[in-house]
């Protein structure tokens, strides 16, 4: 196809986006502002032009609304569990645990990676931080070990991939137009093997640290931290108490149960097409709410009708302050594909393919190689990620994925290679701006500090997997 006008003025907003990202500067503004341009000329109307800049953004809320969703129910599930202090109660038997400051390392590790896959590290980091960081500081380990244990399990390891909750896959998955299991399944693949290089060099590196359990270093260190304890909901009444220790049974119970029938319908059942994706994700989020009903009618029976609304009111509106820079975003990086530009413009037939088309011109002067294309997405996912988010560069990763796959290497697994940069990167543990911040600031240590604790083991993991991605994925 002959590239337009349109196509050469949607790259150079693209390279004003990266470029914005670069400097850590938000990037709803020209992203609203190009898709607004493009529509303009591609269209020659000043009226589509503004038609088009809601379209886009209805198409990215149509379409990534289930995410909103699941966000909503897991975290009003979770909300609901901390009023019955089952919280509390599912992660204090781990304490005992915690014998030494090597043990505490990987339970930390553990722990935070398996609450981070269902509830999403920065809603788990509290209740981690506030009853389980203390106990592994009186065992030997360092809080600022700690902290790295904390950051690269729940922002590296877990939300790189995202398995249970899946927002991130959709969001690359939608973005190259493939199944969201194409990606799921490989992200999860990587972020174990980026994770795992991760944890063990942080464990090599920083191990001379660790103290004995003796060690008088250990209580100061935890009675300089920042406690969040006041902030759970304890049980007030012998009833209470019970049921707390109940749901502390029965939440961890369900969501075992569900991944262990995903597993199964997946690789064992021999129906491929089973809860995968999407259907996975709703399965996860019908389970949840479920759990929410329960838990809100044994918290306040007379007032679970207000209690629930409040927890779901809640859940969307920590869900839309997470993710609602991402539909705009979307939206522009959509209007690159054809698979959504003819809703966007209005177009029924031969739908524009402005990022595609730009990609396929420059093919022949491209090396056709797997390797420079799993490390030209990697890169530019390390680069979105400077945002601070981690998410919101998904759609133009997932959408370059998809222009830049070839025989060697298909979408799927490159999108899975940009997710990983982009969320290592900017959902929390070398960028300072992130929600790392959290991390550093409920166990009372150098966000600074922390980032540079973190950079040799990510890097080093990133660049690993993706050498794994491509002769092994």
């Amino acid at each position: 196809m002959e590239l337009t006008l349109a196509h050469w003025l949607y790259g150079l907003i693209t390279l004003v986006i990266i470029g914005t990202m670069v400097f850590r500067k938000g990037v709803v503004l020209p992203t609203l502002f190009g898709t607004f341009l493009v529509a303009l000329v591609y269209q020659g109307n000043l009226v589509d032009g503004f038609t088009a800049i809601f379209q886009a953004n209805l198409v990215a809320a149509q379409e990534l609304f289930n995410i909103f969703l699941i966000i909503t129910f897991m975290l009003a599930l979770l909300n609901s569990l901390k009023d019955l202090g089952a919280d509390r109660q599912m992660i204090q038997p781990i304490q005992k645990m915690m014998t030494n400051g090597h043990v505490s390392f990987f339970v930390l590790v553990s722990v935070t990676y398996v609450i981070s896959l269902f509830f999403w590290p920065t809603p788990a980091v509290p209740l981690i931080c506030a009853l389980l960081v203390p106990a592994a500081v009186r065992a030997g380990l360092p809080v600022m070990t700690a902290a790295v244990a904390i950051a690269i399990a729940g922002q590296g390891m877990a939300l790189s991939s995202d398995y249970i909750v899946q927002v991130a896959p959709s969001l690359s998955a939608t973005a190259a137009g493939i199944d969201t299991a194409a990606v799921a399944d490989k992200a999860l693949i990587l972020s174990v093997v980026s994770g795992g290089i991760a944890i063990l060099i942080a464990y090599l590196l920083y191990k001379k640290n660790i103290r004995s359990r003796n060690d008088e270093r250990n209580e100061i260190e935890v009675q300089n931290m920042q406690s969040v304890s006041s902030s759970h909901k304890k049980p007030g009444t012998n009833n209470l108490d019970r049921w707390s220790k109940f749901f502390a049974i029965l939440v961890p119970l369900a969501l075992l149960g569900v991944v262990i029938y995903m597993v199964y319908e997946k690789l064992l059942s021999g129906r491929m097409s089973g809860l995968e994706g999407g259907d996975g994700a709703a399965f996860v989020g019908g389970v949840a709410v479920i759990l929410l009903l329960m838990s809100t009618i044994a918290f306040g029976k007379k007032h679970a009708l207000d209690y629930i609304s409040t927890h779901i009111t809640d859940g969307f509106t920590f869900a839309f302050k997470a993710m609602g820079p991402v539909i705009p975003i979307a939206g522009f990086f959509f209007l690159g594909s054809p698979d959504f530009s003819g809703n966007i413009l209005g177009v029924e037939e031969n739908a524009p393919a402005f990022l595609f088309d730009l990609v396929e011109a420059m093919q022949n002067y491209i090396p056709q190689s797997a390797l420079l294309a799993a490390f030209s997405i990697l890169i530019i996912g390390i680069i979105t990620g400077l945002d601070g988010s981690g998410f919101s560069g998904l759609p133009l990763t997932g959408a370059l994925s998809a222009s830049l796959a070839n025989s060697s290497i298909d979408a799927g697994t490159l999108a899975a290679i940009g997710q990983m940069g982009s969320i290592w990167t900017g959902g929390g543990t070398i960028v300072a701006w992130s929600s790392l911040i959290a991390i550093a600031g409920f166990c009372g240590v150098s966000v600074m500090e922390l980032v540079r604790k973190n950079f040799i083991p990510v890097i080093t993991g990133l660049f690993l997997c993706t050498l794994f991605a491509v002769f092994f994925l």
